[in-house]
């Protein structure tokens, strides 16, 4: 079972920064991409942001273009997401997702974990 646990969520003064970190139990085979995606209440979930491994190809939602940095940890089954600048409207629950084979897993498994809650104010 891949568990994905992430940190670093809270409570932030607008302008502020926040770090998530997201770490895998699992140890990924293949990795196909790592991204943090965010829900608020009453909206639907969106992708803040993408590290797609075999293209090497970074995506932003243009909310968070310049003040959000996604990266890959020195151990490869960490993902952080630096958030600077932040803005009330960044105020929701933040989910690491990623995607790689596993022991016994595929390629295109999807492996979520249980979210961070972020308030900006």
């Amino acid at each position: 079972h891949v568990q994905l646990v992430e940190s670093g969520g809270g409570s932030a003064q607008a302008g502020g920064a926040l770090r998530l970190t997201c770490t895998s139990s699992a140890y990924f085979y293949e990795m196909n991409c790592m991204a943090w995606f965010r829900q608020a209440p009453g909206k639907e979930r969106e992708e803040v942001a993408g590290l797609y491994l075999e293209s090497g190809r970074i995506n932003y939602a243009d909310s968070v273009k310049d003040r959000f940095t996604i990266s890959q940890g020195n151990a490869k089954n960490t993902v952080y997401l630096q958030m600077n600048s932040l803005k009330p409207e960044d105020s929701a629950m933040y989910y690491c997702i990623i995607a790689g084979r596993t022991d016994g897993g595929t390629w295109f498994d999807k492996h979520w974990g249980q979210g961070t809650q972020v308030t900006v104010s």
